[in-house]
């Protein structure tokens, strides 16, 4: 039986390039308290990435979440806030500026491009459409930098079912994690701001082709996380074994008699330690 590892699984460029903030953080504190220098708490608007286990490591080093607007709010004393890679609103920057805080930003390039574009567009009158999860932390934040009426869909009945006004000036962009399959299908790409970021669609590209051919598939990501979500639902409709895990500890696996291929992907917020740890095991056990 042969195994066979998504080239582009595990973890981002953005969420890669965020989480080496926070430990680059962690490690100027320490060593401002090994020379007897004044220390600052470290923060994170939200977890820095939809992974437990990552989120669980920072903790214990000392990184606290500030999971909403008031938490902020009800800080004392200096503090260093780091902005995950998602992105937060504009209100968000203002609010920790006025409080004195020092302000990290790790959003990725992707989304502050999304942010730019909204911002530009919307105080030109535009009207926002987004394709995206509402309730995701990075489509709240592109929100938060629009000016004007905005829209947010996140499938193909809601969009049918969109009015415009006669002559109507609207800019439409996605969640940079929204299924690209999805986004070309429906005919968002004319005209519009392709806003899908290129490790997204070569991500979804390869777990696509890679499940088409596989007997059983596994895709690794946290529980909360947008893009692992969208792989599960790509590969799940080429291959019907497909079984979405967070941990070695979630996996259950029981393979078909005639299985030849286990193919095996992860979200972008995947460290490369569970994806190594479920691959070895697949491969020694079955």
């Amino acid at each position: 039986m042969e195994v066979v590892l998504a080239k582009s699984a595990g973890f981002c460029f953005g969420v890669k390039r965020a989480v080496e903030t926070v430990y680059e953080q962690i490690r100027e504190q320490e060593k401002a308290a090994a020379e007897g220098k004044k220390t600052l708490p470290i923060y994170t608007y939200g977890p820095i990435i939809h992974n437990e286990q990552v989120v669980e490591d920072l903790a214990k080093k000392g990184v606290k979440v500030l999971e909403t607007p008031e938490d902020m709010e009800n800080l004392q004393g200096d503090g260093i806030v780091i902005i995950r890679s998602h992105g937060v609103e504009r209100s968000v920057y203002e609010k920790l500026q006025n409080k004195g805080l020092t302000v990290v930003d790790a959003t990725c390039p992707f989304v502050k491009k999304i942010h730019n574009i909204v911002e530009k567009e919307s105080r030109l009158g535009k009207k926002i459409l987004i394709v995206g999860n509402p309730t995701h932390p990075e489509v709240q934040g592109i929100m938060g930098w629009c000016d004007g009426e905005t829209v947010c869909i996140d499938d193909p009945e809601q969009a049918a079912k969109l009015t415009f006004k006669e002559n109507e000036e609207v800019c439409l962009v996605s969640q940079t994690t929204f299924n690209h399959k999805k986004f070309k299908e429906n005919g968002y790409n004319t005209n519009v701001a392709d806003t899908i970021c290129n490790a997204t669609e070569e991500r979804q590209t390869e777990a696509r082709e890679l499940a088409s051919g596989a007997d059983v598939m596994i895709v690794i990501g946290g529980a909360h996380s947008s893009n692992s979500r969208k792989l599960y639902e790509i590969c799940r409709e080429q291959c019907e074994n497909t079984y979405f895990i967070q941990t070695l500890d979630d996996l259950h696996l029981e393979l078909p008699k005639a299985a030849r291929l286990v193919g095996i992907t992860a979200g972008a917020s995947t460290p490369n330690n569970i994806i190594e740890e479920v691959q070895s095991y697949v491969r020694r056990n079955f």
